[in-house]
């Protein structure tokens, strides 16, 4: 029996990552779209699996890993719409806006959790029952799967908007977010790193005092991850993550934080085990897409 077309959406605040895939994964069609504006990424987004369909056959299902804040509850009027996203121009608009003209059932959910799933099915999650992943780049946020569901409560998780414990004598930076000032996305995300520095950590050299103290910040949140979460794995990607020296840092200082609390096999000496890069690098996001689109199927 010939297999079911995926349509497969990545969405992030600088670009979209689609994809026309079969239901193993398989990808037949891919493309990048700036993230712009609803009124022109939504139509090209449309366009290109208009193209794709007409070459391979038609979509049977869609599955979209998105940046947010959006709802990601099936139950809610408004499934798949913006809510407080700070990107200008999405707050209110509507996946659906851009796929129901292909007739095919849609699962929206966060970038991160696609991301999540994407690394319990095929990465760095593989053979755990309960994987955390974080991307920390343009923004920060946590994707929690759990035997290869993603978790929420009344929605998405908000990880980067944890509230940070800052000495100002040391880190007199104030914070970058609009809406919390020096919560982690604040202090510790690529424009955070750019407006107090004035370069990302990686343009910088890494120096070892400005490596510390964003690790400092990252892992407050890989401490918290493992007390609320006790998860098998934490995985830590995005672009910031791939400053030389931070993933080591951020190992150190989490060990150093949990104090010896957590008693477990899965928390190696020195967490090189335990915390981790994708093993998908940046093709996380869309073979979570992907995952969430076999979910639509069934």
């Amino acid at each position: 029996m010939a297999q079911r077309l995926i349509g497969a959406v990545e969405a992030g605040g600088t670009k979209f990552v689609a994809a026309l895939a079969r239901e193993d994964g398989t990808v037949l069609a891919q493309t990048r779209l700036p993230t712009e504006t609803p009124a022109t990424t939504f139509p090209a987004l449309a366009d290109f699996f208009a193209a794709a369909s007409a070459a391979h056959g038609p979509i049977a299902a869609f599955g979209v890993a998105s940046f947010g804040p959006i709802d990601i509850d099936p139950a809610s009027p408004a499934y798949g719409t913006f809510t407080t996203t700070p990107k200008p121009g999405w707050s209110g608009a509507r996946f659906h806006d851009a796929l129901s003209r292909f007739g095919a059932p849609i699962v929206v959910d966060t970038d991160v959790n696609g991301a999540a799933l994407g690394e319990w099915q095929a990465g760095a999650g593989q053979g755990c029952r309960t994987v955390a992943y974080t991307t920390v780049g343009t923004g920060i946020g946590t994707g929690v799967v759990r035997d290869g569901r993603p978790l929420m409560g009344i929605s998405h998780y908000e990880s980067g908007h944890i509230p940070m414990a800052r000495d100002a004598a040391r880190d007199p930076f104030p914070g970058h977010c609009p809406y919390h000032g020096d919560c982690l996305e604040g202090l510790a995300a690529g424009p955070a790193i750019t407006a107090r520095w004035g370069q990302s950590l990686s343009q910088l050299g890494s120096p070892d005092d400005k490596v510390d103290l964003i690790a400092g910040y990252i892992a407050q949140l890989a401490t918290a991850l493992v007390l609320l979460h006790m998860p098998d794995r934490l995985i830590f990607g995005g672009g910031v993550m791939k400053a030389p020296g931070l993933l080591d840092a951020v190992r150190r200082e989490t060990q150093r934080r949990l104090g010896g609390y957590v008693q477990h096999p899965a928390l190696d000496a020195g967490l090189e085990r335990y915390i981790v890069l994708p093993g998908l690098g940046d093709e996380a996001g869309i073979t979570g897409a992907i995952a969430l689109g076999r979910q639509a199927l069934s």
